[in-house]
């Protein structure tokens, strides 16, 4: 290796940590320790090995890999297979469906470098300059989805098979051939390495773990893997919202009851006694803005409330587009449906009146107007939105009166700061009157619903 191992492991350890994996120096010395037990010798054991001593929370793992595989190579340069006779995009094919039916691993991931090889180069290979290697490419030339009808023939053999077991090798298809899309990815960053350099592979092409995935630009795909962290995320915070209940209950010292204490240590006071507060349990407000692609961002931080709901005394769940309604009724309810929730409240609420367009100082009018009595003196108010009122009118008047009455308020923007106060967004206006928090991240949010929500 360039540079000996301990160098490049270092690398690898700082492009973890670029990607948002916490390893710092106890983990890294876990790492070369693990690296001088297990040797060089076997790939797989070393992959495992840095897994256990870098790795420490879960969603993680896909970006470990990514860049094990940039930093930790199978090879170097082209494939054996493609030293040899080329082989035409039929041929290919051929040989990839029979892998994809025998389900062998070793053929199937040689096949992704001999694509990669035929399929994927650009710029150089073409005579455009300094080139590299594009997995996109190579799965558009190749199109391993359309074999599936192919292998599904081969697996069957000919013989009728029950609709369990048919559904089963389908599956099972579609899951060999999205693991050989996944091994072409992988082979066109270790090429694109090579020729601009791991560093820079690493900062632009290894997708980020599911909760540094910016909800205004996630698929639908991230976003479902999203809803997936809920439960999990909404433990962990519950756990953290517990303890800083405990703190903030310890009231100031019982001067007698420390006193008291104290004769069992010789009127040393050891153990001070505290008066505890008992305050009751904080209420919370939402009001979301559930238009385009902010909607993703606003059910996601629903479904996470809900999932806090032991947390508080009371929630009220209010959504809007170009009007408000309360739909605390579809969120609160331990039936709420996270894939299809904003559908539903969409469906059945009134929130759409005139084109479908956000009106926030219409919806904010509507909400001070109808049910401004939600909120009180206990009352945190979460508002969801990139504040963008397609040059309507902001309504600040309405957003003082929801201050006035509440205990907090906050505004959570899924845009970037940058974005604030651009084009039709009226964000600065906001945050001039209320406190507002860029929000882009699930990782983001968790931070901010651990400090900002009330104990």
């Amino acid at each position: 290796m360039t540079g000996g191992v301990p160098e490049r492991l270092a690398a690898f350890v700082k492009a973890l940590r670029a990607q948002g994996i916490p390893a710092g120096p106890a983990e890294t010395v876990d790492a070369a320790a693990a690296l001088e037990v297990l040797g060089l010798d076997d790939r797989a054991l070393v992959r495992e090995g840095l897994a256990a001593a870098l790795v420490r929370r879960g969603g993680q793992r896909a970006v470990f890999d990514a860049a094990f595989d940039l930093y930790f190579p199978a090879g170097v340069g082209a494939p054996e297979r493609a030293r040899e006779e080329p082989s035409t995009l039929g041929e290919l094919r051929e040989e990839l469906a029979a892998a994809l039916a025998d389900g062998d691993r070793q053929a199937l991931s040689q096949l992704a470098g001999l694509a990669v090889d035929m399929l994927g180069q650009y710029g150089s290979a073409s005579g455009l300059g300094s080139g590299s290697f594009s997995a996109h490419q190579t799965l558009e030339r190749l199109q391993p989805q359309t074999l599936i009808a192919r292998v599904l023939a081969a697996v069957r053999g000919g013989g009728a098979r029950g609709e369990f077991t048919d559904r089963f090798d389908r599956d099972e298809i579609r899951r060999r051939v999205e693991g050989f899309r996944g091994q072409v990815r992988a082979e066109a960053r270790r090429r694109a390495a090579e020729v601009r350099g791991r560093e820079r592979v690493a900062k632009h092409a290894i997708a980020p773990s599911p909760d540094r995935v910016d909800f205004l630009i996630a698929s639908r795909a991230q976003l479902a893997e999203l809803r997936r962290t809920i439960q999990p995320l909404s433990r962990k915070l519950a756990t953290r919202l517990a303890a800083r209940r405990k703190r903030t209950t310890r009231g100031q010292i019982d001067l007698r009851r420390t006193l008291r204490r104290s004769l069992s240590t010789g009127g040393v006071p050891l153990r001070p006694a505290y008066r505890h507060r008992r305050p009751g349990r904080p209420e919370i407000v939402l009001l979301c803005d559930l238009s385009g692609s902010v909607a993703g961002f606003a059910n996601f931080t629903m479904l996470l409330v809900q999932a806090l709901r032991d947390q508080f005394g009371k929630i009220r769940v209010f959504a809007f587009v170009d009007s408000a309604d309360e739909v605390t009724h579809l969120v609160t309810t331990g039936a709420a449906d996270p894939e299809h929730l904003g559908a539903r409240m969409l469906s059945e609420a009134a929130l759409v009146r005139w084109d479908g367009h956000s009106d926030y100082g219409g919806s904010l009018r509507q909400f001070t107007e109808n049910w401004l009595e939600a909120v009180g003196p206990r009352t945190s108010v979460l508002i969801l939105g990139d504040a963008r009122t397609n040059g309507g009118d902001p309504n600040l008047d309405a957003v003082r009166a929801i201050k006035a009455r509440a205990r907090h308020v906050y505004w959570l923007n899924p845009e970037r700061r940058s974005l604030w106060s651009t084009g039709d967004s009226a964000a600065l206006e906001y945050a001039g009157v209320v406190e507002m928090h860029e929000c882009r991240t699930v990782h983001q949010l968790g931070r901010l619903v651990t400090r900002l929500l009330p104990v």
